[in-house]
């Protein structure tokens, strides 16, 4: 399992939000329902993100990071656990779609540690074999299932990534992802949980 390491080659892709990539690193994903947050509170969001991440421009340090999720993903993570939009993955039938395609090449392609499909959104903590691309992969799971369940509009465009630092946060990771229907008071046919077993936990 690779973490983040600030001497390795790092590639930035994306626009609205930036991608940082190191090949072969354990990532952490988060990929949502098109209609899963009001675009008014996303668009004020955006532009809040935006001006800070010029003022505190990645990557980040452990304290950084901790006060960007403060400021924004904490507050994205709400709105999604307040159950917004079609909450499609709510139906057993529909989620299972969604995990099935996320485990279709685990062992293989990418190693999936751990991996909750809530009802508007996605959460996948995996480590990618080093001649993969990130983006590619999250497209690849997207127009799977959106052909699936027969929608082209299925996902919004763009996702959330974050390269793991170090064993520590990935083990604050893979117990967010468990612990996240919990949080969000699902019922338990409102969800559907994985998680692999690491050797040194």
């Amino acid at each position: 399992m690779k973490f983040f390491d600030p001497f390795a080659v790092t590639t930035v892709t994306g626009d609205r939000l930036p991608h940082w990539f190191q090949s072969g690193a354990t990532l952490f994903v988060t990929f949502r329902l098109a209609d899963s947050l009001p675009r008014e509170k996303l668009k004020s969001l955006r532009e809040e993100r935006q001006r800070w991440c010029e003022e505190h421009p990645e990557p980040w340090d452990e304290a950084t990071e901790r006060k960007y999720h403060l400021r924004f993903s904490a507050k994205i993570d709400r709105w999604l656990d307040e159950g917004a939009g079609s909450c499609l993955f709510a139906d057993p039938s529909k989620s299972k779609i969604v995990m099935d395609a996320l485990l279709h090449f685990d062992g293989q392609r990418y190693i999936v540690h751990s991996a909750v499909v809530m009802p508007n959104h996605v959460h996948v903590l995996f480590t990618l074999q080093r001649d993969q691309s990130l983006d590619r992969l999250i497209h690849s799971w997207e127009s799977f299932t959106a052909h699936k369940l027969g929608s082209s509009s299925l996902w919004q465009r763009d996702y959330f990534d974050r390269i793991i630092r170090d064993a520590d946060h990935f083990c604050n990771v893979r117990a967010y992802i468990r612990n996240n229907p919990g949080k969000a008071k699902l019922r338990e046919d409102d969800y559907r949980l994985h998680e692999a077993p690491v050797e040194w936990l």
